[in-house]
């Protein structure tokens, strides 16, 4: 509906059709990754930190993505089987439900990201003091604020996303949030071999500043793949919202299914970063399908 004919006539690109058989494939397998790492930080208590908090949460963001698109594909299904209408009221609301999902899903992943870079950074930084400073209750909290926010807000912005002053601020967040990650980054790099010549003379400095690090350049590879995940998506909401008419946002709105193929691979890579990442998962995965057989 974002295309309207217009567009579609001022434009020679062909619209890119994914198939629903790898929407549904792409969506199952990110669900069931995402939910593999829940069950392996349950049932693990060495992984009871507030580090593994933060990244539940993002798995939690990563299977809200993949379920939006699942419900919004199956959406389209029945509307072309003739069961759902387009413009029907309890469509309309089933609509907003799915766009409200979407949108936490987006909002719970940017912030998710954003506590494990400040946690990473109070690791390498605060190292003596992280236990006093990231205690569980106060990551709990953290998560709760979070998600608070990331539900009101993802409401407002469903029921109002018809108004410019409302997608703007959205929009606008995105990338400004990156870019606070960005720079909380450049500055924990810069610092960090200074730091480690202060704490050299600790027994187990090395271990733990490598450990720190390795956490650090895990967190760089998670907020890559989400920009790439997540950009040309954000990037198709400004188009249609901004310039539907114009030729050339019309050609890059014809690649709309693999804009939202590219959410779902991000719940479908992060799992993976997880598990080749952190040897205590990868143990925890070991032990859940040995007992499984």
């Amino acid at each position: 509906e974002n295309t309207s004919d217009f567009s579609l006539n001022s434009t020679d690109c062909i619209q890119v059709v994914v198939p629903e058989e790898v929407f549904f494939t792409v969506a199952a397998a990110g669900i069931l990754e995402n939910l593999l790492i829940l069950i392996a930080v349950v049932r693990n208590k060495n992984l009871h930190l507030p580090m593994y908090l933060f990244i539940c949460s993002l798995a939690i963001s990563d299977m809200l993505g993949s379920l939006y698109k699942t419900l919004e594909n199956i959406f389209i299904i029945l509307c072309k089987m003739g069961y759902l209408t387009r413009h029907g009221d309890f469509e309309k609301k089933l609509d907003d439900a799915m766009d409200s999902m979407f949108i936490l899903s987006l909002l719970g992943s940017i912030f998710s990201l954003l506590a494990i870079a400040a946690d990473r950074y109070i690791t390498i930084f605060y190292a003596l003091r992280y236990h006093n400073i990231m205690t569980l209750r106060r990551a709990l909290v953290i998560l709760a604020i979070i998600w608070t926010f990331c539900a009101g807000s993802s409401i407002a912005i469903a029921l109002f996303s018809y108004e410019a002053a409302t997608v703007i601020p959205f929009t606008i967040l995105f990338p400004l949030m990156m870019c606070f990650i960005l720079c909380l980054y450049v500055h924990m790099f810069l610092l960090a071999r200074s730091h480690a010549k202060m704490i050299a003379s600790l027994p187990t400095s090395t271990v733990h500043q490598r450990t720190n690090m390795k956490g650090a350049i895990t967190l760089t590879i998670f907020l890559g793949v989400f920009l790439c995940c997540w950009a040309p998506f954000v990037l198709h909401i400004l188009l249609a919202r901004f310039c539907p008419h114009n030729p050339y946002c019309a050609c890059y709105m014809s690649i709309f299914h693999v804009n939202g193929t590219l959410i779902m691979c991000n719940a479908i890579i992060d799992p993976i970063i997880f598990a080749f990442r952190s040897p205590e998962l990868r143990n925890t995965f070991r032990k859940m399908f040995h007992c499984s057989r």
